[in-house]
């Protein structure tokens, strides 16, 4: 009773996730996305009151799960009174009606969740325009879905951004606008392509990491600034460039939009600008969490996508921050236990890591001294002359 009092007071929408194991997801992998989701639906607005899962072959063409799971679904959605259902996988638009007609409540996949994150997230023009053409991308192989939405006017999660307020949209305005979204980050790219020419001589150091892992907490102790940092997904999407000294060497650094494994494919397009950052950005500072579990995880997505976009062989320090919540998680192995843990990641990575905690601001001389050697290398190899900066 007091869980649903909690629930009802924060107006939490009341949740289910769904997730299947198959060939290619075996059930520790299918359970870690799903724990993912549960964080994703929460920082949406969502808790999440039960998980279902089913052992496929490969998800049902019509409804992602067999029919006897569906019904099940069904029965507890109305004994619990359910408000949302939400696919860890990203669903097709036939499954999507057909999953609706039989749930008869919202539904909604992981990319249309992390679309919707992004939408309550976005602050500046940019991002906004941003993330509504990832949404608009979204939408058009789904209009028949976004009818019947508009039909049943429900709010909430799924519900922000584009769809809910256009309801005379037809396929071709959406095309049309879709046209003008490009043509105007275009024009954006070009001007923010201009500003990074025009930085002068300054080393450009980008941070990168996955989604919460301590991105902006790191950013406001190094630069001194106070950019928006929460436990939650996604807490900033707009790019940030601060002007920092470590010792007598000034040069830039970026925060970025965090990054997540089944990134939207539409994000990743509609982001190009701040993926450019990472791009043409001289020095990597890749902060990875190293109080969570699955941290090599995440340092595997974060370097796919550096892959993708060919910016795996920068130069690239690798911040283990949270070293705070790591040493407390783990008192009972003793710190030669930790120090073993440390010492392995130290020989894996050639040295070229530092571990901090950046809320306590533990080990930054070590870290200042790093990212210092780092971009001093970086600025003496480019500019030969400028000795007298040392």
């Amino acid at each position: 009773m007091l869980e649903r009092k909690i629930i009802q007071n924060n107006k939490l929408e009341r949740c289910i996730l769904v997730g299947a194991i198959t060939r290619d997801q075996n059930e520790t992998k299918s359970l870690e996305y799903l724990d993912e989701l549960k964080f994703l639906a929460l920082t949406a607005g969502a808790t999440t009151i039960k998980v279902f899962q089913q052992k496929l072959d490969k998800p049902d063409s019509k409804t992602f799960l067999g029919s006897g799971k569906m019904n099940e679904i069904n029965d507890f959605i109305q004994q619990e009174k359910i408000d949302l259902a939400i696919f860890d996988d990203e669903l097709t638009p036939s499954q999507l009606k057909n999953i609706e007609g039989l749930l008869n409540i919202k539904v909604l996949d992981r990319t249309n969740l992390i679309l919707d994150i992004f939408a309550s997230r976005a602050q500046t023009s940019y991002a906004r325009t941003q993330v509504t053409l990832a949404q608009y991308e979204y939408l058009l192989p789904r209009l028949t879905r976004l009818w019947t939405h508009l039909e049943r006017q429900k709010g909430g999660i799924g519900m922000r951004g584009p769809g809910e307020t256009q309801i005379e949209t037809d396929r071709r305005i959406i095309k049309d606008k879709i046209s003008d979204l490009k043509k105007k980050l275009e024009k954006i790219d070009l001007q923010m392509a201009s500003q990074r020419g025009n930085r002068g001589k300054l080393v450009r150091t980008a941070i990168i990491g996955y989604t919460n892992v301590g991105k902006s907490t790191l950013m406001n102790a190094l630069s001194k600034t106070d950019i928006l940092a929460e436990n939650k997904l996604f807490a900033t999407l707009d790019t940030t460039v601060r002007k920092i000294v470590i010792e007598n060497l000034p040069f830039l650094i970026t925060d970025t939009v965090g990054f997540i494994r089944k990134l939207p494919t539409q994000l990743v397009e509609s982001f190009k600008s701040t993926l450019d950052e990472v791009r043409e950005a001289d020095l990597l500072l890749h902060v990875v969490d190293l109080s969570h579990p699955l941290f090599r995880d995440h340092m595997s997505s974060v370097n796919k996508l550096l892959n993708e976009i060919k910016a795996y062989e920068k130069p690239t320090l690798v911040i283990f921050n949270k070293l705070d919540s790591f040493i407390q998680s783990n008192n009972d192995g003793g710190n030669h236990h930790i120090q073993e843990i440390q010492n392995q990641l130290i020989e894996e990575l050639k040295g070229n890591c530092v571990f901090i905690s950046a809320t306590e601001k533990s080990n930054f001389d070590s870290l200042k001294d790093f990212i210092y050697q780092m971009a001093s290398k970086i600025h003496t190899e480019r500019y030969p002359m400028d000795t007298f900066l040392y």
